[in-house]
């Protein structure tokens, strides 16, 4: 089993200034965190990722940017190569590129974006992701496929990071992971978000342990001997440090219909004490490999401990 070491990054959804902005980013750079993420909805998330990124690179050393993830429906590869690199290059190479598929329903509706069936958002993501290595590689680049024609384009500017920069890609489902397997280089583990909610019964029900043992099984089966290679990423969406957190626990364990030790192993939650969540992190880490570890930005201070003894670790 290879040695994957602990790395923490941050999701920023929204800043008032870039005052705020830019502090928020220098502390958690010189906390220990790895890297610092916008997403890409138009709902609750104010932010623009590709602006938001070039601005922190600006202003940071060493933290790497991402956005977590892009909607690919919502730009054409072309455009976003473009942009992509172009961040690469401002930031030397700094660049973590998420996207996924799109799946929020309410992003699609109030903009009047259609919302095509599942399979038919991956094919069109698995289509986007050729494009934008292809701009990224040297030489013209042509692609006529199902969603998306493009003809002896040369991609300018070229990313830093060679032959690009490492893709995310995440999903809850067989199909999504199977692509993530043979595209990305991190991998998040998700809900299942295929009722355009995180918040519905089943996204809830597909958090479980259990589920999660299943889910990295079929990304497994899907990489084969390429699943060493790969660096497992989960979005923490709960952090609360409390030094009395059994009561939180028992009622996820309620809430969940599991048992109270699985309550503490659901990967979009770390509940209790420094020393506890960092015991949740190293079991979630031997159990299914997940070493990159995402919290909001409104957990920074009070995760920072969490960071200081474990990364790198």
């Amino acid at each position: 089993m290879p040695n994957r070491k602990f790395r923490f990054g941050v999701i920023v959804p929204k800043a008032t200034s870039g005052k705020e902005l830019t502090e928020l980013a220098r502390k958690a750079e010189g906390a220990g965190y790895s890297s610092l993420f916008v997403p890409d909805h138009f709902i609750d998330h104010d932010l623009a990722p590709t602006v938001a990124l070039a601005h922190v690179a600006a202003v940071t050393e060493s933290l790497r940017i991402g956005p977590l993830v892009l909607g690919n429906d919502y730009k054409h590869p072309v455009v976003l190569a473009r942009e992509a690199a172009t961040l690469d290059l401002l930031s030397d190479g700094r660049l973590e590129l998420g996207i996924g598929a799109g799946w929020m329903t309410a992003d699609y509706e109030k903009a009047g974006i259609p919302l095509d069936r599942a399979s038919v958002r991956i094919a069109r993501l698995a289509e986007s992701i050729a494009i934008l290595k292809g701009l990224f590689a040297d030489g013209p680049f042509t692609f006529h496929g199902e969603h998306y024609r493009v003809t002896d384009l040369d991609g300018q500017p070229k990313p830093v990071q060679r032959p690009s920069p490492p893709f995310i890609i995440g999903g809850g489902a067989p199909k999504i992971l199977g692509l993530a397997a043979r595209e990305a280089q991190i991998v998040g583990i998700n809900a299942n978000l295929r009722a355009g909610s995180g918040e519905d019964r089943d996204a809830m029900a597909s958090l479980t342990p259990a589920v999660t043992d299943q889910k990295l099984d079929w990304l497994k089966t899907a990489a084969g001997d390429h699943f060493d290679d790969l660096e497992i990423q989960t979005l923490v969406g709960f952090v609360h440090v409390d030094g009395n957190g059994a009561r939180i626990i028992e009622m996820m364990a309620k809430s969940f219909g599991i048992s109270v030790d699985d309550a503490r192993m659901v990967p979009v939650t770390l509940v209790g004490t420094t020393d506890e969540m960092i015991e949740a992190l190293e079991r979630r880490r031997e159990r299914w490999q997940m070493s990159y570890i995402v919290v909001p930005a409104e957990a920074v201070d009070a995760f920072t401990p969490v960071v200081e003894r474990l990364a790198g670790r």
